[in-house]
């Protein structure tokens, strides 16, 4: 495999041979999800809540047993089996820092992550090192761990700090190593004000190329991904990363072509969008990258077969206009993984109590719909109307902050109790069964979806 660089529009190897990428995320795994892994709240908050149910030692072990399964040199075999040739591997800061020792690397979270990138690199796989969770909260999301709607980390220099000295360690540990398609810095920032996002930038591209000089950068924009006025260009070998989830593909869409939350979706729509959101890479002449989109699946044929249509006309709009890709996800429990755990399995069974509460209560937006909790969110979606017409907060205004608070945080995190309760009596054995519910061999792959990706990894 050949290091990888930024040339004019396109990513190339040294002697300037094109490379397109075409790629998964691997989300669940060193940074895990409330709607990929089954469990509510965020991921600290889950392990913190098994710690104390059933013990600091085999709780600890049931997710160091998760890690080990969800992904083997067997995922990345399949993988490249599938056509695609990068995986975009998302990483919590926790799983190479510890709070009480802010600046010391966790050596055991460093190997994790090097022999997934050595894997993947045995079956001809690059990789994009994604920093998803950083310390302090880079968005006001549970998707960076973030246990309230604050994003701490831009108010804080601390945790800024540790960011810098975190990507320095990421850097020095990879240099070199052409693998590696780049560093992938910052998962969806959510900087509220957008005046901090850029200058930080500088600085932290300015600490990785002092380490690593060599490797691609990619940015995400801020607004969680969509917004790149605020950080500026000018930045060498560095490709501005777009994410593009297409409202057509979300839980709420039934029908496609048709109207989803009052937008009509077509193709024309998603080609539309998809320019607006890559106009800054175009403007500048560098590579364009989605470094997320994808639909979410409800397992009814009947409504899916819109999803696939949508997913097609996405990779086709990529095609036509010479985009790399990294679609999300790799593997999850039921929602939107090539795999997915099988719905008999010991994990699957242990939590369908959990699941079923989650969609009765709507507690994750992505996931989740409004039905059981209408009547809750009306009278709060009227009330702040009439109240604070003005009121707008970042990053996406009122109605998302409602549902932030009501039902993420409000009936999401009392529900880790009831979650914690379940493992309470378990004993080895059975957190072996679980963590094996995790491994390729136990999943169920989507294999349409699979074979839609092949479709569109050759040249």
């Amino acid at each position: 495999m050949k290091m990888l660089k930024v040339s004019g529009d396109r990513l190339t190897t040294g002697s300037g041979e094109p490379v397109a990428l075409r790629g998964v995320g691997l989300g669940g795994w060193m940074m895990m999800e409330n709607f990929l892994n089954g469990f509510p709240g965020t991921e600290h908050q889950a392990r913190d809540a098994l710690r104390r149910t059933m013990g600091a030692e085999r709780a600890d072990r049931l997710f160091d047993r998760i890690l080990d399964e969800f992904f083997t040199d067997a995922d990345a075999a399949l993988i490249a089996r599938t056509g695609l040739n990068c995986v975009r591997i998302a990483v919590n800061y926790r799983h190479l820092a510890d709070d009480a020792k802010a600046f010391e690397i966790r050596q055991e979270g460093m190997r994790r992550l090097t022999a997934a990138v050595d894997a993947c690199a045995r079956h001809g796989l690059y990789t994009v090192v994604d920093l998803h969770a950083a310390p302090g909260f880079q968005n006001q999301s549970e998707h960076s761990d973030n246990p309230t709607h604050h994003a701490w980390l831009w108010r804080h220099r601390h945790f800024q700090d540790r960011l810098v000295a975190l990507w320095e360690a990421l850097a020095d540990q990879f240099r070199g190593r052409p693998e590696i398609a780049g560093y992938n810095l910052l998962n969806e920032p959510g900087d509220p004000t957008g005046d901090v996002v850029g200058p930080f930038y500088r600085r932290l591209t300015s600490a990785v190329r002092a380490v690593d000089p060599d490797h691609v950068i990619f940015l995400d924009g801020n607004r969680y991904a969509n917004d790149f006025d605020v950080i500026g260009d000018g930045y060498e070998n560095t490709v501005y990363s777009v994410h593009d989830y297409a409202l057509a593909g979300i839980r709420d869409a039934t029908t496609y072509p048709g109207e989803v939350r009052g937008q009509y979706v077509d193709r024309a729509a998603l080609e539309e969008r998809f320019l607006e959101r890559t106009a800054h890479s175009r403007r500048t002449g560098t590579p364009v990258w989605i470094g997320e989109f994808g639909p979410v699946y409800s397992g009814d044929p009947a409504v899916d077969k819109h999803r696939y249509a949508v997913l097609h006309d996405q990779l086709e709009i990529y095609r036509e206009h010479g985009a790399s890709w990294s679609i999300w996800t790799y593997k999850d429990t039921h929602l939107s993984g090539l795999v997915t755990l099988d719905p008999d399995s010991p994990w699957s069974r242990l939590l369908r109590p959990i699941r079923e509460k989650k969609e009765r209560l709507g507690t994750e937006p992505w996931s989740t719909g409004e039905e059981g909790i209408g009547h809750v969110l009306a009278p709060l979606d009227e009330l702040l109307a009439a109240e604070y017409p003005g009121f707008d907060p970042p990053p996406f205004g009122r109605r998302w902050y409602v549902r932030r608070l009501v039902r993420e945080l409000l009936l999401g995190e009392p529900l880790l109790e009831e979650f914690a309760a379940l493992f309470s009596s378990l004993d080895d054995a059975a957190v072996e069964d679980l963590a094996g519910s995790f491994r390729l061999g136990s999943c169920v792959p989507r294999p349409q979806l699979l074979d839609l990706l092949s479709e569109f990894t050759r040249d």
